[in-house]
C-alpha cells in the first residue's frame, strides 16, 4: 500500500500504524503524489494550529480526517506524532469497515502507556479514559491493557537498584514448525554444533558469573528459552544447570523458568533434572490440542504426549507451569480452538499464554497460507477465550503485539493469582537490564526511563561458537556501563 508523506518526515510513526491497520498490504513509501489506492499523510503549520491530515483510498472507498495541535506545542515530537497517527487512524476506519482493536496504537508494547499512567499516580479509570480518548482503543483491549499494567506495577515494586534479569538461549529445535521465524537450528541438520555450542555457552556463563560477583549485581529472574532448550539431552541439561548453579547466585531470584516448549522433548527424568537443577517454572507448549492442526504446522507430537508431559512435570515437582496456545493456526476453527482452551484449563496450569498467529516472512507458513481462519474467526477465538479464562480465575499479566499479526490483535499471558510471570514483564516492559547469554540473545542495558543500549549476540550457533571471545569482551563493556550507572546515581 502506497504511503506519501507531505510536509513531514515522520515515516516510522505513520508507516508502523499503516502496517498494523492494513497487515495484508505491503508498505510502499513514495516520494511524489500518486493516483489509485494508498495513503497521504500531511502536516502543515499555521499561525495558531499545527494540522495533521490524512487521506486514504482503498478498495473503492475514501477516508479523510484532520487533527490539530496548538502551535505552542508544535515542537513536542511526541504530540506531533500523535496527531499524525490519530488523523491516519480516523481516516482508516472509514475505509476498513471495522474498528481496529488497538485503535491508533502502533507499538508492540501498548501497556507501557497505561503502566506509566498508573506509576505516575493515575487510576484505572483515568487510564481507561486516556486509552479511549487519545488512542481510540476498544473497551475489551483497554481492560486487558489496564489489568496487565496492574501486574507490571506490582513487578516493578519488587525491583532494587542493582537487580537485573538473565536470559539463556538454546537456539536448537527437534524440527522447525511451519509458523516459526526464530533463528533456531533443527537438530536433524545441525546437531553436530550442539555440543560445541554448549561448551561456548558454559564459558559465557562462567565469565558473566564472575562479572556479576565482582560488581554486586543481583539476578532477579532467569529464563532459559530458545529454540527449544529441552532439545538438550538429559545429561547435557544437567551439565548446563550445574554450571548455572556454580556461577550464578540465585538466592534473590524470584523465578527461574525453563522453556520446555515441545512436549516430545520431555520425559519425567529430564523434568526431574530441571527441577533439581533449580528451575521452579516450566513451560509446556502444545499450541493446539488438535492432532490435525498439529500435523498441519509440523509439530512432531500429539495431544497425548502433551498430557503426559504435563503429568510428568507435576510429578517432578513443578507448581508453576505455563502452556502456550496459538489462535489462527491453519485448519483451526472457533470451536476447535475453544476446545483446546477448555482442555488446557481443565489441567489447571498456573499460566496460559494465548498467542495470535503472526505471519513472518522467515516462516514456511508465510508462503503456504492455506486454510487460515479469517480475522473475524480469530477475533471470536480471542474474545471467547478471554471469557473462559476469566471465568476460570485467570488474570492477564502481560501482553505484546507483533507485526503481521492476524487481525492486528495481541499475545496475552494469563496467570492464576500468585503466579505472575516476572521475567516476561521485566523483558517486555523493559523495566530493568536484561543480560542475554547464548546465540541470538539481545542484551538490553537500562540507562534510565525509556533509554536502552542494546548489544547483540550472533544469531547463528556457528557464528556464536566462532566469536565467543568477542562476546566475552562485550560483556566487559556491558558491565562497565552498568557499574558507571551505579556510580552516577
Amino acid at each position: 500500500m502506497k504511503l506519501y508523506l507531505k510536509g513531514h518526515q515522520e515515516l516510522y510513526a505513520v508507516e508502523q500504524l499503516q502496517m498494523q491497520l492494513f497487515p495484508e498490504e505491503p508498505a510502499e513509501t513514495v516520494s511524489s503524489p500518486f493516483t489509485g489506492d494508498g495513503a497521504v499523510s500531511s502536516l502543515s503549520r499555521g499561525k495558531r494550529w499545527l494540522t495533521a491530515a490524512a487521506t486514504i483510498r482503498w478498495k473503492g472507498k475514501t477516508g479523510r480526517a484532520v487533527r490539530r495541535l496548538d502551535m505552542s506545542k508544535a515542537d513536542d515530537v511526541r504530540l506531533r506524532r500523535r496527531i499524525l497517527q490519530q488523523s491516519y487512524y480516523l481516516a482508516a476506519v472509514q475505509v476498513l469497515g471495522a474498528t481496529p482493536p488497538w485503535g491508533a496504537l502502533a507499538g508492540v508494547r501498548p501497556t507501557k502507556l497505561s503502566t506509566q499512567h498508573l506509576l505516575d499516580g493515575g487510576t484505572a479509570a483515568s487510564a481507561d479514559r486516556m486509552l479511549r480518548d487519545v488512542y481510540f482503543v476498544t473497551p475489551s483491549r483497554r481492560r486487558l491493557c489496564i489489568d496487565a499494567s496492574r501486574h507490571t506495577v506490582e513487578a516493578a515494586s519488587l525491583l532494587r537498584p542493582k537487580d537485573l534479569s538473565v536470559y539463556i538461549g538454546i537456539p536448537f529445535c527437534p524440527t522447525r514448525c511451519a509458523y516459526c521465524s526464530f533463528v533456531s537450528q533443527s537438530v536433524e541438520k545441525f546437531g553436530q554444533f550442539l555440543e560445541p555450542y554448549l561448551e561456548a555457552l558454559c564459558r559465557e556463563i562462567e565469565y558473566t558469573g564472575r562479572l556479576l560477583k565482582e560488581s554486586g549485581w543481583t539476578i532477579r529472574s532467569l529464563y532459559m528459552g530458545g529454540g527449544t532448550p529441552t532439545t538438550l539431552s538429559t545429561p547435557q541439561m544437567a551439565r548446563l544447570l550445574q554450571v548455572i548453579r556454580d556461577n550464578f547466585d540465585l538466592s534473590e531470584c524470584l523465578e527461574f523458568t525453563v522453556e520446555g516448549g515441545r512436549p516430545d522433548t520431555l520425559d519425567v527424568e529430564k523434568l526431574r533434572v530441571i527441577r533439581h537443577g533449580g528451575a521452579d517454572r516450566m513451560s509446556i507448549n502444545p499450541q493446539t490440542m488438535s492432532d490435525e492442526v498439529l500435523r498441519r504446522i509440523g509439530r512432531c507430537h500429539d495431544t497425548a504426549q502433551t498430557l503426559r508431559a504435563y503429568e510428568d512435570a507435576v510429578e517432578a515437582g513443578f507448581t508453576g507451569i505455563n502452556m502456550d496456545l496459538i489462535a489462527g493456526l491453519p485448519g483451526d476453527t472457533v470451536d476447535s480452538f475453544l476446545d483446546s482452551v477448555r482442555r488446557v484449563i481443565r489441567l489447571q496450569p498456573s499460566n496460559i499464554t494465548v498467542h495470535t498467529l503472526a505471519l513472518k516472512k522467515a516462516a514456511a507458513l508465510y508462503q503456504q497460507r492455506q486454510d487460515l481462519p479469517s480475522g473475524e474467526a480469530v477475533a471470536a477465538m480471542l474474545d471467547q477465550t478471554e471469557r473462559e479464562l476469566r471465568q476460570a480465575g485467570y488474570e492477564p499479566y502481560y501482553l505484546y503485539r507483533q507485526k503481521y499479526m492476524s487481525g492486528s490483535f495481541e499475545n496475552v499471558g494469563w496467570c492464576k493469582p500468585g503466579f505472575t510471570g516476572y521475567y516476561n514483564i521485566y523483558m517486555m516492559e523493559e523495566l530493568h537490564t536484561i543480560l542475554s547469554l547464548g546465540g541470538g540473545g539481545m542484551n538490553k542495558v537500562n540507562l534510565g526511563p525509556n533509554q536502552l543500549e542494546r548489544f547483540h549476540n550472533p544469531k547463528i550457533p556457528q557464528d556464536y561458537i566462532a566469536r565467543i571471545d568477542t562476546i566475552l569482551r562485550q560483556k566487559d563493556e556491558i558491565f562497565a556501563i552498568l557499574n558507571q550507572l551505579i556510580m552516577d546515581n
